[in-house]
């Protein structure tokens, strides 16, 4: 054979071997960039057996990469070995330097970056195609693979960790969803990520506190308690007996009402209230929001008493209270408003002290800590580590505070000037 004809079959190995690399290099890039929703979105709605393929090589991520730079880094080698040996009985020793340079730039452009761009902007299309390919390859290659995964483990020492939780990557998703887009796509955002905080935050930072409860004596003369539950924009009350903290039931406006009608002459004096009123639903302060959701809807109620760990009274919390955590307020025809935060003339706020900080920090764009308090007088107290008196004056979290009303020990008024950067 003529070395210009053995030349050429060399030359053909290489640029197969060339081809071959680049299969690996765009097959790793599409299979690790497809998208997975879209991927099982098809695997389920159309039987595609590819995307039940390509599902199948992406749930062994580490045998999928393993397999892939085994095969990827075998072609690369030998082909650079070809290439070096052809141009060293070509040109002699001076061959060996031309052959790294050429083969260097020949494989980073024809078996990495073209390759690699091409299956990362036709990701999903790509994956599908190559899925069965891979798949044979995979299962070829497992002997390999798998001894080569051995001696990593004995090498290391310990398992490869996880990668990032679900969770954060379902956040990052939002987020780069919602940063580039209009309003209502980042209305859209903040309620996903509402979502995923239910299972963070704890029914104490949203509970409506015994200090704002509209709570009914059973006691009472039934008129009274009538005339008070008209006048309510609540449809239910927590009925105490005894003093405010003993919680012995929950008064439905419907029930009530129900009971006036059955009554048939209308007199009220004979209603008794504890009867009227349903068992209470007591639970503790530290329950997730999810969980609490989650009962709500397993015992059909819309009301819950909040307890502290040693049974003491801390409020109540509604169904909607955990609703408005993901949408927003929610409000109606019965809703009273109670302008808990009023913008000055000056630029300033005035809160009352009795506002949570999840609803200003949503409604003003802050980012005040909720960890140590839920609301902007707890936070106050919290910072000042004192009660402090009408006038004074304090700055955190790059804020201005000033007390302008108090009442015994409750701060009930609180005026706010935010940093240039955060008026609205």
């Amino acid at each position: 054979m003529s070395i210009a004809l053995s030349t050429a079959i060399l030359v053909l190995i290489i640029l197969f071997l060339i081809m071959i690399s680049a299969f690996f290099s765009s097959a790793e890039t599409a299979l690790t960039a497809a998208s997975e929703a879209r991927i099982r979105q098809l695997a389920k709605t159309k039987a595609n057996r590819q995307a039940r393929r390509v599902e199948k090589l992406r749930k062994n991520k580490e045998e999928l990469i393993s397999t892939i730079l085994v095969g990827n880094n075998l072609v690369n080698i030998l082909a650079s070995a070809l290439a070096t040996s052809a141009a060293i009985s070509l040109t002699g020793d001076g061959g060996v330097a031309l052959a790294t340079l050429i083969m260097t730039v020949i494989i980073v452009l024809f078996a990495e970056v073209l390759p690699k761009s091409y299956a990362f902007n036709n990701a999903d299309r790509f994956s599908l195609k190559i899925a069965l390919i891979v798949q044979i390859i995979v299962w070829t290659l497992k002997p390999v693979t798998w001894s080569l995964r051995v001696i990593v483990v004995r090498l290391l020492r310990n398992k490869s960790e996880e990668g990032s939780s679900r969770e954060d990557e379902l956040r990052g998703l939002i987020d780069l969803h919602s940063e580039d887009t209009d309003e209502d796509g980042r209305e859209t955002g903040a309620m996903l990520s509402s979502v995923l905080d239910l299972g963070e935050l704890t029914v104490e930072e949203i509970m409506t506190h015994r200090a704002s409860v509209s709570s009914v004596d059973a006691h009472d003369d039934p008129e009274e308690i009538l005339r008070f539950v008209l006048r309510s924009p609540h449809t239910r009350h927590p009925v105490y007996s005894g003093k405010p903290e003993n919680i012995t039931g929950v008064l439905h406006v419907k029930a009530l009402l129900r009971a006036i009608e059955e009554n048939a002459d209308r007199d009220l004096s004979g209603l008794n209230i504890k009867d009227i009123a349903t068992e209470p639903f007591f639970v503790p302060e530290t329950t997730p929001l999810f969980a609490q959701l989650q009962a709500f809807r397993a015992r059909r109620e819309h009301f819950a008493v909040v307890i502290d760990e040693y049974g003491d009274l801390r409020g109540i919390v509604t169904l909607e209270d955990i609703l408005e955590e993901i949408v927003g307020d929610i409000d109606d025809e019965t809703d009273i408003d109670l302008s808990d935060v009023k913008q000055q003339l000056d630029g300033s706020y005035i809160a009352e002290g009795t506002v949570t900080l999840r609803d200003l920090n949503r409604l003003l764009a802050l980012e005040l800590p909720d960890d140590e308090a839920s609301t902007l007088a707890g936070l106050i107290i919290y910072e000042s580590q004192h009660i402090p008196s009408v006038g004074q004056e304090f700055k955190f979290h790059d804020i201005r505070f000033k007390i302008i009303a108090r009442q015994n020990n409750q701060i009930t008024s609180i005026r706010l000037w935010l940093p240039a950067n955060k008026r609205l």
